[in-house]
Formats: structure tokens, C-alpha cells, sequence
């Protein structure tokens, strides 16, 4: 599959994700695969196999230190046909701002569930009473300024 954001790839029909329900705002597609594009990268991609423009950046809060915990409706776990809490993969999409990485987030209001038994995903809306944010900031320190030596012959 030819794609915008990282060319030529090949795919593995056995690990392509069937949304059950679809990722808020693209309703329209249900078929997707987990990148990893960078290896060892606390993130990845999920890549839309119906429209190759389609990647959204995702990652685990965990990676990042973020107490972050959330229970499955029935309703939602059947659908997922879920037996058990270790076949369960939790990700969560990510805003990465071009012109300043340490800007970026993570939605913790709508997480991306997968099956990792049979490859059934929802993205699921936590409650409005949940302690969550849809922009929780990945990086809350401040980048450290530069430091610059002066020389007492530069003053003058």
C-alpha cells in the first residue's frame, strides 16, 4: 500500500484492527494497522487502510508516566467479543504540533480499544465525570534555556 506519510508499505492481513465502532470523525472507515515507524518510539501510528492520507500519531499514557485508568462497559466489551482483561490493548491519540514538539498531547477522554485476540477496535468515550482531559499535556516541564557565556570583553 502506497502511503502519504510513510510511502510504500507492506501489510499483514493478520494484523489489521476492524473498528466496530469508528474513530470519532472518520466514520467512514473502519480498517487500520499499528505502525511503528521509528523503532523503540514511545509512539506509533495507527494507518488507515481505506485512505492512505489517514495516520493518527497514538501512544500509551503509561510510557509517559500518566495514571491513567478506565473501565470497559458490557455493551462495549461484548462488541469486542472481550473474555479477559489481558487481551485488551489501550491506545491514545496524540497531538503533535509541528513547530513545537513540547507542545504535544494526548486525548485520555477517548480511548482506542483493541482486541488483541480476534483484532476487533472501538474508540470508546469515557464519561463526562471522568478526571480526564481530551488535551493532556505530555510534557509539562519547560525546555531548559540556553545558556550563553559572556566575557567581561563582550560587555564592554
Amino acid at each position: 500500500m502506497q502511503t502519504s506519510r510513510f510511502g510504500e508499505i507492506s501489510i499483514d492481513e493478520n494484523l489489521i484492527f476492524t473498528f466496530v465502532e469508528p474513530i470519532l470523525g472518520y466514520d467512514e472507515y473502519s480498517k487500520y494497522i499499528l505502525i511503528e515507524y521509528e523503532e523503540n518510539s514511545v509512539f506509533k501510528w495507527l494507518q488507515c487502510i481505506e485512505d492512505p492520507d489517514l495516520a493518527l500519531p497514538v501512544a500509551s499514557p503509561a510510557m509517559f508516566k500518566i495514571d491513567y485508568q478506565f473501565e470497559i462497559p458490557d455493551e462495549k466489551a461484548e462488541k469486542l467479543d472481550l473474555t479477559s482483561a489481558e487481551s485488551v490493548i489501550s491506545l491514545n491519540v496524540v497531538t503533535i504540533p509541528n513547530n513545537n514538539p513540547q507542545l504535544s498531547t494526548i486525548n485520555l477522554v477517548a480511548p482506542i480499544v483493541i482486541n488483541a485476540n480476534n483484532r476487533l477496535a472501538l474508540q470508546l468515550i469515557l464519561p463526562d465525570s471522568s478526571d480526564y482531559e481530551v488535551r493532556h499535556r505530555l510534557f509539562t516541564g519547560k525546555p531548559e534555556p540556553e545558556t550563553v557565556l559572556v566575557t567581561e570583553t563582550e560587555l564592554d
